[in-house]
């Protein structure tokens, strides 16, 4: 051996061993915010890894429980609030609370009509949080813009009333999309955007019945995108000027185009329920090419993840029979079934959480091969349909009565 080079060779090797404990402690102690419905990724998945899966006891630590009222909003969270949004005595509510202690910050309401058709009702959008602003859109057409540290209303639309813009049928339930300069909003046939500090439309689409999923933010041949559904299409626009640049024909019972479309370069994944099924396209200047369809993975209004290749998402319409599902991304085939019900999901490194529509909290292995649940806990009664949301080690579950529970998943605390 070389003394003289041994100091070096000790140097570099400590600095090898510095950056794979830096690593792996940036894995273990990550954390993120929430800000918007499906994460800040617009994937549904979290990157936090510093969360339990097998918990001491029947179930995981309960912070705090809060009652935000009918609904099925979300929640979003940014900067220590919470926001989420909820229905009481003919008004929606817009919350902020503490996410560490569920203790309001402040609340604001505006009147609306519960809209219980064929189900509970109440709010459907989840608020979306960017820097000191918080957007909400309501079912009937009600766009605010409020501080976010205070609830202060900067800007106020009535969309329906103002611009007679037609509501769907169960009303708008896509949550606002914020993309620079702009607030996208799943208005119109395929989209409505205003300018995001004053509330003035910058464009919109033709007349026509909204789908009901949230603007889907996409890279295309290098540009951004934005994926709109309606009652009968999935639509690619530019979002600077509306121009539809794809579009792929979907149509389902009702017009319950709910679920968000899956775009990996030039391949789109589609959903919904009512024995419609999914497809794959490959979408192209020339129009939509379909890869593959089935009829196995019905993804009503819960949006199937997609991990390493393979989807996984629940299959049916909400009841009973409906099952968590993986399907292979590339052939459309089912790999496993797991027979949970109905729910909906997140993921967090390589764990599927799982609500299911009776409040059990199941977190399972995303893997391709078989269902693997490793943690089981009934969270919550009632009718549970809100994705879970994991923010800063918590994770926050609600059910359609309101009822909101913070768990506290955080390792060795």
């Amino acid at each position: 051996m070389n003394l003289r080079r041994t100091p070096h060779l000790l140097l570099r090797c400590l600095r090898t061993w510095m950056a794979a404990g830096a690593a792996t402690l940036a894995g273990l102690f990550a954390a993120e915010d929430w800000p918007h419905y499906l994460g800040p990724r617009h994937d549904g998945v979290s990157i936090e890894t510093n969360r339990v899966d097998r918990w001491a006891g029947a179930a995981p630590a309960v912070s705090w429980r809060a009652q935000v009222g009918l609904g099925f909003s979300a929640v979003s969270i940014a900067q220590g609030r919470l926001l989420t949004a909820g229905h009481r005595a003919g008004r929606d509510i817009v919350w902020c609370l503490d996410a560490a202690t569920g203790k309001p910050v402040w609340q604001r309401d505006y009147p609306a009509e519960l809209g219980d058709k064929f189900y509970d009702g109440g709010t459907g959008a989840t608020p979306t949080v960017e820097g000191d602003r918080v957007y909400v859109l309501s079912r009937w057409g009600d766009v605010l813009c409020l501080g976010a540290a205070d609830g202060k209303v900067h800007w106020q639309r009535q969309l329906a009333k103002q611009e007679d813009a037609r509501v769907p049928g169960w009303g708008w339930n896509g949550s606002p999309l914020v993309l620079g300069r702009l607030l996208l909003l799943n208005v119109g046939a395929a989209g409505w955007a205003l300018d995001k500090a004053t509330g003035k439309t910058v464009w919109k689409s033709a007349d026509g019945e909204a789908g009901y999923s949230t603007p889907q933010p996409i890279t295309w041949h290098g540009q951004p995108r934005v994926v709109f559904s309606s009652e009968n299409a999935y639509t690619a626009v530019n979002p600077q000027t509306g121009a539809a640049v794809w579009s792929i024909r979907w149509l389902t019972r009702y017009g319950v185009n709910a679920a968000r479309a899956l775009v990996r370069g030039d391949e789109v994944f589609v959903s919904s329920g009512y024995s419609k099924g999914a497809a794959l396209f490959r979408v192209g200047e020339g129009g939509a090419e379909e890869v593959w369809r089935q009829r196995q993975f019905r993804n009503q209004f819960s949006s199937a993840l997609l991990l390493d290749g393979h989807l996984y998402g629940v299959d049916g319409d909400n009841d009973a029979r409906a099952k968590l599902k993986c399907v292979d991304w590339k052939t459309g085939e089912v790999q496993w079934e797991a027979e949970l019900g109905f729910g909906s999901l997140t993921a967090a490194g390589d764990r599927l959480i799982v609500l299911t529509a009776a409040g059990e909290l199941v977190m399972a292995a995303a893997a391709p091969k078989s269902f693997q649940p490793v943690a089981r806990a009934k969270v919550l009664e009632g009718r549970c349909w809100t994705m879970p949301v994991l923010s800063q080690g918590r994770l926050y579950c609600r059910n359609a009565a309101g009822e909101l529970v913070c768990l506290d998943l955080r390792r060795g605390q």
